[in-house]
C-alpha cells in the first residue's frame, strides 16, 4: 500500500488553526457555550429548546393559614436556540502545502481563524443588540464616566440579575479613551509574553461589578425613520407570561407616528407611567436621582408603519403583570393609548456598549457531517466545532481546503442584557 499522510495533515491543519482561533476570541466568551451544546443532532432540525426556570410567589400570614390564598402556577417556558448560516473560510492547496513545507503554518491559518472569529462575533454582536431587554442612558450620549459603566452594573443590581461574577460590559475601543484617565490601575493585566485577544481585551476584572472589556465586534445600528417620536399604544397588549413565555418577546401595537416610516430591529421603546419591577423583589426600584425607572424595550425586528403611522411593534423583555405576580416584570400593565417613545433620533448611527451576564444568551456549534475520510472535526475547550475539510475539483485541476462552522444563537433570559450609554 502506497504511504498516505492525508490524515495527519489534516489533524495538523486543525490543531494550528484552533491556536489562532482561540486566541482571537473575546464575545464569543462572554457567554453561554454549553447550555444549548450537544441538543442538535440529525433530528433535531433548525431549532432545539432549552427550557426556562421556574419562579414563585411567596405568601405572608400571621396564622399560617394560606386556605384562602391563590396557589403558584406551574408554567413551563422554552428558549428557542435557532441554527444560523454557515461561516466557511476556503483556501487553495497550493498555499497550505507550501506552508508546510516552509515550516510557516501558522501564518497561513492564524488570520483564517481571526477571520472567522470577527464574523462570528459581529455577526452575533448584531443578534445580542436586538435581543437583549434593557437599556441605560440615553441613546446617543457617549459613555464618558466610569460611573456609566458602573449605572448599568447598578440596573442589573435592581433588576436582580445575579452578582456572580459572570457579568460583562463591553465597549467600543474608543471609548476606553474617555476612560482612560481613570482606567490605570483597574486591571492586573498579564505576565505572558504573548497575550490572546481576551486578555487584551480585558480593561476591569470588576468594576461596578461588571468585568469590563473592550471588543470590535459590537454592531452599529441605524435608527427607524418616523420623525414623531412619540405615539400611542392602540390597543391592549397581552400582559401574562403564559403568553410570551417560549419567545420573552411582546406584539404592541401602536398608532400616532410619521405615516409610512420606519422603526427599526434594536431601537428603544419607552412607556410613560409604567415602571419597571425587580425580578428579584417584584417592587419598583429608584434611579440615581430617586425616580423610579420606566419600562423599556428593544424592538427586534423592523417594521413599517402604515399610511397613518400605525403598525405593530415587536420588543424583547415583555411588560409582565398578572394578578398573581410570580413573572411580574411592570408595575401596571401597558394600556390602550398609553404614550409610547421610541428613544433617541431618527435616522441615526448608533453604536451602543452592551452590558449583560453569561447566561442571557447562549453559542452552540451544529455538529457537521465529515465530507471525506481525510475530514477532520476539532473543538474549542468551551464546546465550538470546527471542520476541516481537504478535497479537489477535478475540472479545474485544483486541491482545495476548508475550514467550517455552523453556529446557533439563543436568548435565554432579555432581563440580563442591555444596551448601554452615557448619562
Amino acid at each position: 500500500m502506497a504511504n498516505n499522510f492525508d490524515s495527519n495533515i489534516s489533524r495538523k491543519l486543525m490543531r494550528v488553526f484552533l491556536e489562532g482561533f482561540e486566541s482571537s476570541r473575546v464575545l464569543s466568551k462572554t457567554v453561554d457555550t454549553q447550555l444549548i451544546q450537544g441538543k442538535f443532532d440529525s433530528a433535531s432540525g433548525t431549532q432545539v429548546d432549552v427550557k426556562r426556570p421556574h419562579d414563585y410567589r411567596t405568601e405572608r400570614t400571621s396564622d399560617g393559614d394560606i386556605s384562602s390564598a391563590t396557589k403558584n402556577d406551574l408554567v413551563a417556558g422554552k428558549a428557542t436556540a435557532t441554527v444560523q448560516d454557515y461561516i466557511t473560510v476556503p483556501v487553495e492547496w497550493k498555499a497550505i502545502d507550501e506552508a508546510l513545507k516552509m515550516d510557516q503554518l501558522d501564518q497561513i491559518l492564524a488570520p483564517i481563524g481571526a477571520r472567522m472569529v470577527t464574523d462570528l462575533e459581529m455577526d452575533f454582536g448584531k443578534y445580542m443588540l436586538k435581543n437583549c431587554g434593557l437599556h441605560y442612558g440615553a441613546p446617543g450620549t457617549s459613555v464618558d464616566a466610569w460611573s456609566d459603566v458602573a449605572g448599568s452594573g447598578a440596573l442589573m443590581d435592581s433588576i436582580g440579575v445575579p452578582n456572580d461574577g459572570r457579568r460583562f460590559y463591553v465597549m467600543n475601543p474608543f471609548t476606553t479613551t474617555a476612560l482612560a484617565d481613570a482606567q490605570r490601575g483597574l486591571s492586573g493585566g498579564s505576565d505572558s509574553l504573548v497575550n490572546t485577544a481576551w486578555q487584551n481585551a480585558q480593561i476591569s476584572d470588576k468594576f461596578g461589578n461588571l468585568k469590563a472589556i473592550t471588543s470590535n465586534a459590537l454592531s452599529t445600528r441605524t435608527s427607524g425613520s418616523t420623525s414623531d417620536r412619540a405615539g400611542a399604544i392602540n390597543g391592549t397588549p397581552t400582559a401574562t407570561y403564559l403568553a410570551h413565555k417560549d419567545t420573552m418577546i411582546q406584539s404592541i401595537p401602536v398608532d400616532g407616528f410619521s405615516a409610512s416610516a420606519t422603526i427599526k430591529a434594536g431601537d428603544i421603546v419607552e412607556v410613560t407611567g409604567r415602571y419597571r419591577l425587580s425580578l428579584s423583589t417584584r417592587e419598583k426600584f429608584l434611579d440615581a436621582s430617586g425616580n423610579a425607572v420606566k419600562w423599556a424595550g428593544v424592538v427586534t425586528a423592523d417594521v413599517t408603519l402604515d399610511g397613518s403611522g400605525a403598525g405593530t411593534v415587536a420588543v424583547a423583555g415583555p411588560a409582565i403583570q398578572e394578578t398573581n405576580g410570580q413573572y411580574n416584570s411592570v408595575d401596571v400593565a401597558l394600556a390602550d393609548n398609553d404614550v409610547i417613545t421610541v428613544l433617541g433620533a431618527a435616522g441615526t448611527v448608533y453604536q451602543p456598549n452592551m452590558f449583560y451576564h453569561k447566561q442571557a444568551f447562549g453559542i452552540a456549534s451544529v455538529p457537521q457531517t465529515k465530507l471525506h475520510s481525510t475530514d477532520t472535526l476539532g473543538t474549542t475547550e468551551d464546546g465550538l466545532q470546527i471542520r476541516v475539510s481537504k478535497y479537489s475539483d477535478g475540472d479545474k485541476n485544483k486541491q482545495m481546503v476548508r475550514f467550517d462552522l455552523i453556529p446557533a444563537y439563543a436568548t435565554f433570559n432579555p432581563y440580563f442584557a442591555g444596551q448601554g450609554f452615557g448619562v
